[in-house]
């Protein structure tokens, strides 16, 4: 096991995460899971952070869980605690106040398909591979399913899931859950043209807007127009708002 698990590495206000286990396929142990969650803690209070760069080494973005951690014992709360060690993992990722960018090359497969899900945007590699492959263990992967079943449409979801069938990454760009697969030449590029398209931002309004636009999703229409609207006021009271909009009155 490597000495860091987890690498951070600041291009100005791009934070960039690397998974660093890939003699393990970047599994996502107790270990991994701890280190990541902390590192989006650290970046969430971090004002000169504006976007997250999640990317991994070796050959495979992330193999998913520990199965040497979840046989290590028959415990259910031991179990039970581990999913929610995950589940609290992904939530932090929805949460954070930073959009947080997938760059796959490789697989991503069940728990690590389900942390591609929970990024804001996902680019890949063409040659990158997805999966929710549990099922073909006997093990049906219901936690992967919440964040997977929030990107992808119902069908397309439970297909992946039912049958464990890996996803190319052009099928995965058609259901909708990765953003665009490019040449994987070309992937850096396209991946550091978004980060730093979304830093030059205003980091109040897209706080804000990452926050809203996960909440009024799930809500009915009229319900989602009325947090939207509120949100609309507040962010016009920014001064950066302000500042934006006499400008371009101004022109």
């Amino acid at each position: 096991m490597p000495a860091s698990l987890l690498l951070r590495s600041d291009d100005g206000p791009v934070a960039r995460l690397t998974l660093n286990d890939p003699d393990r396929a970047n599994v996502l142990s107790r270990a991994m899971m701890a280190d990541l969650a902390d590192a989006l803690g650290k970046i969430a209070r971090d004002d000169t952070v504006r976007v997250v760069v999640l990317e991994a080494a070796g050959k495979v973005f992330c193999a998913g869980h520990d199965l040497g951690e979840l046989r290590a014992e028959d415990d259910a709360a031991v179990h039970e605690a581990l999913f929610a060690q995950c589940s609290t993992l992904m939530m932090a990722i929805v949460e954070s106040p930073k959009p947080v960018i997938a760059k796959v090359r490789g697989a991503a497969v069940a728990a690590g398909c389900q942390l591609v899900a929970s990024c804001d945007l996902a680019y890949a590699a063409e040659t990158a591979r997805f999966a929710v492959s549990g099922i073909n263990l006997g093990l049906f992967c219901s936690t992967p399913a919440v964040a997977l079943s929030r990107s992808v449409g119902r069908k397309a979801a439970l297909e992946m899931l039912l049958t464990g069938r890996f996803v190319g990454a052009p099928e995965a760009t058609a259901i909708g859950l990765i953003n665009r697969a490019v040449p994987a030449d070309a992937l850096d590029a396209l991946v550091d043209e978004t980060a730093q398209a979304i830093a030059a931002k205003a980091t109040d309004a897209i706080a804000l807007g990452k926050a809203v636009f996960n909440r009024q999703i799930g809500l009915p229409l009229a319900d989602s127009y009325a947090v939207a609207s509120q949100a609309m006021a507040e962010n016009l009271g920014f001064e950066s708002a302000k500042s934006g909009i006499d400008g371009f009155l101004k022109r």
